[in-house]
């Protein structure tokens, strides 16, 4: 197993697994697969993201192949910068349980102590994903909010609960 940021060279491998976390688990990301795959140059604009100061992603391969990824993106406001959030996470389901999805989330949070600016990661998770507010837990988030109806897809809705890690 292989862990390690994200290069442009990476970006196809990304985005193919983007698309498969959108079909696969709809209720975890606030975009949609049909939306997704009308998007124009979408690996020239992965390319593009992994290049942002401040916009670090992380992956995981096993053989060669993207099995999971997380992002960490600093804030850019001047008044907002000390806050990062975590976008995207994903793992495909043929790779959970193996604590591939913790040792993303490390890398990120130690990322974001080098930064040196960064003092808070924000978060949103589904509240019915446990794992994944399992993981979160585990790793010092504590819940600030629920949102209710965060998320419909098609006639369903999803609670979504925020959560924090201040940085020690």
């Amino acid at each position: 197993m292989e862990f390690r940021q994200l290069v442009a060279e990476d970006a196809s491998a990304y985005w193919e697994l983007r698309l498969e976390a959108l079909q696969s688990n709809p209720e975890a990301f606030g975009a949609s697969y049909e939306e997704a795959i009308q998007r124009d140059n979408p690996i020239e604009r992965v390319k593009d993201n992994f290049k942002v100061k401040g916009n670090y992603t992380f992956g995981a391969f096993e053989q060669h192949t993207l099995i999971g990824v997380v992002t960490l993106l600093q804030e850019s406001a001047l008044k907002m910068r000390h806050r990062a959030n975590i976008f995207a996470m994903y793992i495909s389901p043929t790779a959970r349980g193996k604590g591939i999805g913790k040792a993303l989330m490390e890398m990120a949070i130690e990322q974001a102590k080098e930064n040196q600016e960064i003092e808070k990661i924000n978060l949103s998770v589904v509240s019915s994903n446990k794992a994944a507010k399992n993981l979160y837990l585990q790793l010092g988030f504590i819940v600030f909010g629920t949102e209710e109806k965060a998320l419909k897809v098609e006639d369903t809705y999803y609670e979504e609960q925020h959560m924090s890690l201040i940085l020690e």
